[in-house]
């Protein structure tokens, strides 16, 4: 099974709620246990980034918070928030299909999972998916089009 296409999938629910378009499988033991996508604007909540949503629902379902054995896909890279909610989940390992170069806590602006001095290593593998970065430049463009139309009116 291709796991990033199924986060991506995720993705897409959020894009059909005008969500920013992220979205997280965890998988343990060559399955599935948990999927989520953004939902801060649908539930006004600034905790609910995909990251997070599937590290409740898979410690929910393992009914543990230490999530070893457990690997993450993600759409895109995770912010500092969902960086330290997977190191304290202790999941073992990351797949990220998009790099945020303004807000990524996994190396690009700030590397929180593989910190010497926070004693953290978390496995890393940038899958840089074509159709993860288009699902949010897309979204972006639509929004930066709205507000440019609305500034008109």
């Amino acid at each position: 099974m291709d796991f990033m296409k199924e986060a991506l999938e995720e993705a897409k629910k959020a894009l059909l709620l005008n969500e920013v378009p992220v979205g997280a499988v965890i998988v343990k033991e060559g399955k599935i246990i948990s999927r989520a996508h953004n939902l801060r604007e649908t539930l006004k909540s600034p905790l609910a980034h995909a990251e997070v949503l599937a590290i409740k629902e898979a410690s929910e379902r393992l009914n543990s918070w230490r999530l070893n054995g457990c690997t993450l896909y993600v759409t895109l890279e995770p912010c500092i928030m969902c960086a330290g909610a997977i190191a304290q989940a202790r999941i073992s390992e990351i797949h990220i299909g998009a790099i945020d170069p303004s807000a990524g806590a996994c190396g690009s602006v700030i590397n929180i999972l593989q910190n010497d001095n926070l004693n953290l290593y978390t496995k890393m593998f940038w899958e840089y998916n074509k159709e993860c970065g288009d699902v949010l430049t897309e979204f972006f463009q639509n929004r930066r089009k709205a507000c440019k139309v609305n500034m008109k009116k």
